[in-house]
């Protein structure tokens, strides 16, 4: 780097060396303009591979399985926006309790968020551009794999000012709330499909079809790993043309709950409850109203 110790030395330079130093300077200030950061928000149930509960609950018999493709959609994601230019990469783990990857199988450029104890957007302010990796469609979604509202066991279905929302919309409207837009979702057709409803212009990865609440036809992994970076790079490079999703305020959210002891959503054996207990609430905040605040 250029430091002003050397400008200030620059007129007793020759003026070859002059030129050099400023050629140098206008260089780093350039590098300098375009370094940017990106935030990553990881769920398990859209990752490449991922087609059952087996593979993402702590007690499942393929829970390792899962962690392993996880970090694995993680590292393609992290090398696909070190391609397209970012400087700086947070990628929160984000399913369930938030202790999902083996850190040491994280590609080391990247900030890695763990734990539940974390603010809930921590690393995502300043960032340019955020990305929803292997996220899942909303509750009830017809053929969605592993389909749920950010409670499989509590949540019926969510909704944005009168409109049903999944985790994708809640997310990019809480990112918004932090002036970062989000440029690229990955996960199954049905999430990708509910990405593009929510966020104008948002580019898409599909990894996989849904074929059911627990089934989906794969793409090969390195085929998915493949798309993901590509998706990735061209996410980024087109990050100033994706605007954050306009919420209007106050904004009014609503949950309907499942009783105590249901089963899961993505359960094939779930019905849905026909009065479920319904909570609305009106604010300033999604982030906060979310959260309970």
């Amino acid at each position: 780097m250029i430091s002003g110790a050397v400008l200030y030395h620059v007129p007793l330079m020759d003026t070859t060396e002059k030129r050099i130093a400023l050629c140098l300077y206008v260089l780093v200030c350039a590098c300098q303009a375009q370094a940017f950061k990106v935030y990553v928000s990881v769920d398990m149930e859209g990752i490449s591979g991922i087609t059952c509960s087996d593979q993402t609950l702590r007690d499942g018999a393929r829970y390792d399985e899962g962690r392993k493709l996880m970090a694995a959609d993680m590292n393609a994601c992290i090398e696909g926006c070190f391609a397209a230019g970012a400087t700086e990469v947070v990628i929160r783990d984000g399913h369930g309790g938030g202790m999902n990857v083996d850190p040491a199988a994280i590609d080391t450029r990247a900030t890695l968020i763990q734990g539940t104890a974390a603010p809930y957007m921590e690393g995502a302010d300043g960032a340019e551009a955020a990305i929803l990796l292997g996220f899942h469609a909303k509750a009830l979604t017809p053929g969605a794999v592993l389909h749920h509202t950010f409670s499989s066991l509590t949540i019926q279905g969510m909704w944005l000012n009168d409109r049903e929302v999944g985790e994708t919309g809640v997310l990019a409207a809480i990112l918004a709330e932090h002036k970062v837009p989000v440029v690229m979702v990955s996960g199954d057709d049905k999430v990708c499909a509910e990405a593009r409803e929510w966020i104008p212009g948002v580019v898409t990865c599909e990894t996989k079809k849904g074929t059911g609440p627990q089934s989906a036809e794969l793409v090969p992994l390195e085929v998915a790993h493949r798309l993901i970076r590509e998706k990735t790079e061209q996410a980024l490079q087109r990050r100033k043309e994706i605007p954050c999703i306009t919420v209007s305020y106050p904004a009014k959210m609503r949950w309907d709950y499942l009783p105590k002891g249901h089963v899961r959503t993505y359960d094939p054996t779930f019905k849905p409850v026909e009065n479920p207990r319904r909570v609305e609430k009106t604010g300033e905040s999604v982030e906060k109203m979310h959260l309970g605040k």
